[in-house]
């Protein structure tokens, strides 16, 4: 419960996973922050070792957004 914060720089990079082999690929924090980027957001992540851990995602309004 919880990210450790040696972990935490590292949990959006491809690939990376905690989990052991062949349990998970580790993209999907990725991918995430991918499509949040494209969409011109932001993801955020709060997290306390044996407290747990909060992602904050935020967008721009329509009318910012608006070309």
């Amino acid at each position: 419960c919880g990210i450790e914060p040696a972990v935490q720089d590292q949990i959006f990079e491809p690939f990376f996973t905690t989990k052991e082999p062949g349990k998970g690929t580790g993209l999907g924090l990725y991918n995430a922050k991918t499509i949040v980027n494209k969409m011109r957001g932001k993801i955020d992540v709060e997290s306390r070792v044996d407290h747990g851990t909060t992602f904050t995602i935020t967008f721009p309004s329509a009318s910012e957004g608006s070309t």
